[in-house]
């Protein structure tokens, strides 16, 4: 069974950052896609960023420049690095997993291509 838990998020002034944590376990240690995702009440769910285990990534182009994905490896937790926020980036923030992939290469941001999500992790931007 996939368990996975978000940490990190909280209230921030624009322009600072924030950095998104998810501990992840029970997936595949071998070609998977983590993702992140954001989603606020009564919208769709948003995909932000997100990695496979070939250390390929993709990017919303909302935040391309301004976010990061990264894991160290694949026993490691899942980071998101959110630099110089916007309020409109104020949302509940998810992590998702996939195990089992077949194609590497240009994760998805289709919320469709994750299977395991975590609870979320709330992120405010606002002065």
């Amino acid at each position: 069974e996939v368990h996975m838990v978000e940490s990190g998020g909280g209230l921030v002034q624009p322009g600072g950052s924030l950095r998104l944590s998810c501990v992840a376990s029970g997936y595949t240690y071998s070609n998977y896609r983590l993702g992140w995702f954001r989603q606020t009440p009564g919208k769709g769910r948003e995909g932000v960023a997100a990695i496979d285990s070939a250390g390929s990534t993709s990017y919303a182009d909302s935040v391309k420049g301004r976010f990061t994905i990264s894991q160290d490896n694949a026993k490691k937790p899942l980071y998101l690095q959110m630099n110089s926020l916007k309020p409109e980036d104020t949302d509940m923030y998810y992590c998702a997993a996939e195990s089992n992939i077949l194609t590497l290469g240009t994760p998805t941001l289709s919320h469709s291509g994750y299977s395991d999500w975590g609870q979320g992790t709330q992120v405010t931007v606002s002065s």
